[in-house]
């Protein structure tokens, strides 16, 4: 009732955005200490009104689909108690005045998040899985926290409504240090929004309930970063992600986007192959942030709109499976669902297809390949050509995941969903991720280019319709290689010849068992060493003992003997006597 009612207001709010009513800041003064105040406030603009209409609309829709799914859990209070948690920090961070604000509400997402994915914390997979997300997002917290108190240091202010102010004053004398904090920020982004090289935990979130995956991966911890991001942009201009820092995140978004998207084409389980999309989507995103300075960046903010529709369609739909099937995750244990569960394969169908960004009846196709479009205007050929590539592997695994689990042999006996909760979700989250949520999306925020680059129109309708071909052609591949074929590539590769190369990709390319070597074990060798040995209690007693050692010097020193002072400033003036004349 409660995230339902969020949802209406939100929905209401944004009726006076499209109606025209200016900007509104609320704030009062938490704590001062001279002339450094802390203010706590909300800020209602056409940013966070466009996030909180995707965070509240998908949230309800989430809840109302696991008023079905979560019947039965014996948790099932917890479970509802932690979703409210996640809604309320969330919308916390959407609607927060300043950077402290954000950071509060920041964490307490990553506190939510630790509840929801180690729901079923029986299972040791689901505990770790939850700390594991909990401690790399700590790796990123730290930074962004670093980059907070750089930047305040160098505007002068928390509150994004100065920002601008701030960054017009220090102008270019402090460029560098100015793109140093962003980096910083950028940070944060890099754990919540599951960026490359802390990308590892996404992955293994999906051990939560499903109905928790739709929500993290579409409106609220993933897109936290994002929106970050964007508000920053927003608020302190596009200048501040010029040089060497728009650079290197848009890279980051670059490599982030094409090596998820070829994890996800060796996955088996049905919620991993949509984590490493949600991976490779959130890249595109980022990359258009750091092509901020150079043409804007606006589609990336379109793409989190449209990109939180499908992917909670997807990530419900397989929930409506793995249901169906008894909790069965493996794709390759399904097959010929289509005939026992025609609803759930028609929502794949659109879901997938727009997250294959097939040409003009889907969302995604116009979010997508702005962001396409965006590299190659910005002058960045090589990230235009690593975005398309991404593009042609998202078609790939996508239509791999539906051909391999909705055609072919049936190989599991599965029971269509039932009732209003699990239709209706998924019924308005396959409208919005149809062209029509795009015309949603557009007035949010003002996300499509308003100027073309000197190129014209006409070079533009030619790269966006590449595009358009190269999405076709990664569908007519995944046919080929999965539709109709007793003999899968899958199986090809995991032969004794293919063994390594499905390693690789199956294996997260080996960044799990590379961090395990380089960190993991190293700490688990120390911790063991202190249980034989107490040396780590040694290091640390060595501060007491040399203040020990000290304050019995001084001790000794002030005596009360008369004499013993004499002698003192005796040998104290023949020592600097010394010195001066043989020094």
């Amino acid at each position: 009732t409660c995230v339902g009612a969020a949802a209406v207001l939100s929905y209401a709010i944004l009726a006076s955005q499209l109606a025209g009513s200016p900007p509104v800041e609320h704030l009062f003064v938490w704590a001062s200490a001279g002339s450094f105040h802390i203010e706590l406030g909300l800020i209602i603009d056409r940013l966070s009104k466009g996030m909180m209409l995707v965070v509240t609309g998908v949230g309800m829709l989430v809840h109302i689909f696991s008023l079905g799914y979560m019947k039965d859990d014996e948790a099932k209070a917890r479970y509802f108690g932690g979703l409210s948690i996640f809604m309320f920090s969330m919308t916390g961070i959407v609607l927060a005045s300043n950077f402290l604000m954000t950071f509060i509400f920041w964490e307490l997402v990553g506190f939510s998040s630790y509840l929801l994915i180690g729901h079923w914390f029986q299972k040791n997979s689901a505990a770790e899985a939850a700390k594991k997300a909990f401690l790399v997002n700590r790796i990123g917290d730290f930074g962004f926290m670093i980059g907070i108190l750089m930047l305040w240091g160098l505007l002068g202010t928390f509150a994004f409504s100065e920002m601008s102010d701030g960054v017009h004053k220090i102008g270019a004398s402090h460029g560098t240090l100015l793109g140093v904090a962003v980096l910083l920020i950028f940070c944060g982004a890099v754990g919540k929004s599951a960026q490359f090289p802390l990308h590892v935990w996404l992955p293994d979130a999906m051990e939560g309930p499903t109905p928790v995956s739709a929500l993290i991966h579409a409106a609220t911890m993933v897109a936290a970063g994002v929106y970050m991001l964007f508000r920053l942009q927003v608020s302190a201009g596009t200048e501040v992600f010029e040089g060497f820092a728009g650079t290197t995140i848009a890279w980051i978004g670059g490599i982030t986007s094409l090596l998820a998207a070829l994890m996800a084409t060796q996955q088996d389980d049905i919620k991993r192959v949509l984590a490493y999309s949600t991976l490779s989507q959130l890249g595109y995103m980022v990359m258009a942030v750091g092509l901020a300075g150079d043409y804007g960046g606006p589609a990336g903010m379109f793409h989190l709109y449209t990109h939180a529709w499908f992917k909670a369609l997807l990530f419900l739909g397989s929930g409506a499976v793995i249901y169906a099937c008894h909790h069965e995750q493996n794709i390759f244990k399904m097959g010929g669902l289509r005939r026992k569960l025609p609803f759930d394969y028609a929502m794949f169908i659109i879901g997938g297809a727009a997250l294959s960004a097939l040409p003009l009846v889907t969302a995604g196709f116009y979010s997508k390949d702005a962001i396409i479009w965006e590299t190659l205007a910005s002058g960045h050929g090589l990230l235009w050509a690593a975005a398309l590539f991404g593009a042609l592997v998202t078609s790939i695994y996508t239509f791999r995941l539906i051909f391999v689990v909705f055609h072919g042999e049936e190989k599991t006996k599965a029971h269509a969903g039932q009732g209003l909760a699990h239709h209706l979700p998924l019924i308005v989250l396959a409208v919005l991720s149809t062209f029509i949520g795009a015309m949603i999306a557009l007035p949010l925020d003002g996300v499509l280019p308003h100027e073309m680059a000197e190129a014209g129109h006409w070079v533009e309708l030619f790269f966006e319709v590449l595009a358009a071909i190269v999405a076709l052609v990664g569908v007519a591949i995944a046919a080929l290689l999965y539709l109709g074929s007793r003999k899968t590539i899958d199986t090809l590769l995991a032969s004794e010849r293919g063994q390594r190369t499905w390693q690789l990709f199956h294996g997260g390319l080996g960044f799990d068992g590379l961090y395990d070597r380089v960190f993991v074990r190293p700490f688990l060798a120390t911790a063991k060493a202190h249980e034989k040995r107490d040396w780590i209690e040694t290091v640390v007693n060595i501060v007491p003992a040399l203040s020990r050692g000290a304050n019995t010097g001084l001790a000794a020193a002030q005596s009360g003997r008369l004499r013993a002072y004499a002698m003192i400033m005796f040998a104290g003036a023949a020592v600097i006597l010394a010195l001066l004349m043989f020094g």
